[in-house]
């Protein structure tokens, strides 16, 4: 069957070395010049299967009211004159629950455990290098309150077989050394030696290439304006994909069956199709350091709570990563949020690496509110869904792309996991409001 893939960052990726190793004839659509330049190009880089916790918690609200106003908040939501950005924000609040909270963890960890052991597989079978490191995550914390109520979402963790372990502050600086000038205003932390960490952009344009190889075509420098349709109800299918290719002529691309990996615009394409993806851009921003002194830099990725900062060594590089602006389509560089990023790194590691010269990215990170990702099937026969997968693209990626394989060649992917617009196994149920009408 002819695939076409629709985005060319991790997940669709992902998604087109699986269809084409289940067999499949496939083609992807990306409006770059090449695969990885978007979302996937600097994030945090955490395979991060232990802090899967959604930004929907019962934390949440009173922590986003407190930040408000604040150009250098770990969440900054600026309110717009925009129903999607209103609409989202209450599906936030209505995730926020305890229940809704854990309930999403169960989806996020299950998709997540798998994408681990995916990516783990597709390493030894292609031998790709990207800078990985399987130290492990630690997370540390410096308010007491934001510990104690971390213990009970590490016991759920550990409660659904992952190994995250609650530690105390010497023992967090014993793990990485690197911390000891912060051993003071650290109150504790937890450590899960099963995650990884490594460059999603070296290994995004590794598994293009091994791809490409393999017999998938790459059209980039091709922009997607719409997808075309015909019938209605159960027939209802798409024709074809109308696209501006790299001449900068209009096109229509068909193929028998469609993957929609586009990300934090695949909401703008689907909405005229009746589907109604609750999808908003949260622009994630990230700092890369060239390390100067190896000896002071980390060497365990870590993440910050109280910044909200994932830090990431990356051979002779740290990428630091993280906080989240809610502000529409928008890429610019918010100085006073990037320079909060520099001051917060060089109080951690005053020492470890060259901060007059930082190289700053931002990318629009596709959130739902849950931050449960649609997967599966979608009204229309032939249309798949690959999107929504927030902050965890990385470490959703592998396990996502070979799950959407699994579906549109019909078969039930390996996972206990809530996939969009299908029956869920062992009669669980699927995350309420997660698909409004796709």
């Amino acid at each position: 069957m002819e695939v076409m893939v629709l985005g060319s960052g991790i997940i669709g990726t992902a998604s087109a070395w699986f269809l084409r190793q289940a067999g499949h004839e496939v083609t992807v659509i990306e409006r770059q010049p090449g695969a990885a330049q978007e979302t996937s190009f600097a994030n945090g880089c955490q395979i991060s299967v232990s802090h899967a916790e959604p930004w929907a918690n019962p934390a949440a609200p009173m922590k986003v009211l407190k930040w408000l106003g604040r150009e250098d908040a770990p969440l900054l939501f600026r309110l717009r004159p925009e129903w999607l950005q209103w609409r989202w924000g209450l599906q936030f609040l209505r995730e926020c629950t305890a229940a809704r909270t854990d309930h999403n963890i169960r989806q996020i960890v299950a998709l997540c455990e798998y994408s681990r052991q995916t990516l783990q597989a597709v390493r030894a079978e292609t031998g790709i290098e990207y800078d990985h490191l399987t130290r492990g995550i630690l997370h540390f914390y410096t308010e007491q309150r934001d510990f104690d109520e971390s213990l009970r979402a590490a016991k759920l963790m550990r409660d659904l077989g992952c190994p995250r372990q609650s530690i105390d502050a010497d023992e967090v600086v014993r793990i990485e050394p690197a911390l000891a000038a912060s051993r003071d205003r650290i109150v504790g932390g937890d450590y899960t030696a099963t995650d990884e960490s490594g460059d999603v952009y070296k290994f995004t344009t590794g598994l293009a290439d091994r791809a490409e190889q393999a017999g998938v075509a790459f059209r980039f420098n091709t922009t997607v304006t719409r997808l075309l349709t015909e019938g209605a109800g159960a027939s209802a299918r798409i024709t074809g994909v109308e696209v501006i290719d790299e001449h900068g002529v209009h096109r229509t691309l068909r193929a028998d069956a469609y993957v929609m990996a586009m990300g934090s615009f695949s909401e703008q394409l689907m909405k005229p199709l009746g589907i109604d993806l609750m999808i908003y851009p949260g622009k994630g921003y990230s700092a890369t350091y060239k390390v100067t002194n190896p000896d002071a830099a980390p060497t365990v990725s870590l993440t910050d709570d109280g910044y909200k900062l994932v830090v990431s060594r990356l051979g002779d590089r740290l990428r630091v990563a993280g906080t989240c602006e809610l502000n529409g389509y928008t890429r610019e560089l918010n100085t006073t949020r990037c320079e909060a990023i520099t001051r917060r790194t060089r109080e951690l590691f005053p020492d470890a690496c060259d901060y007059d010269n930082p190289a700053y990215w931002t990318g629009l990170r596709p959130l739902t509110p849950s931050n449960v990702p649609y997967v599966g099937k979608s009204r229309y026969g032939n249309l798949f869904l690959n999107t929504g997968h927030g902050t965890l693209g990385w470490t959703m990626g592998c396990g996502s792309g070979r799950a959407i394989a699994e579906i549109v060649s019909g078969r039930q992917p390996e996972v206990d996991f809530a996939f969009t617009g299908m029956e869920r196994p062992r009669g669980a149920a699927f995350p309420g409001k997660q698909v409004a009408s796709a």
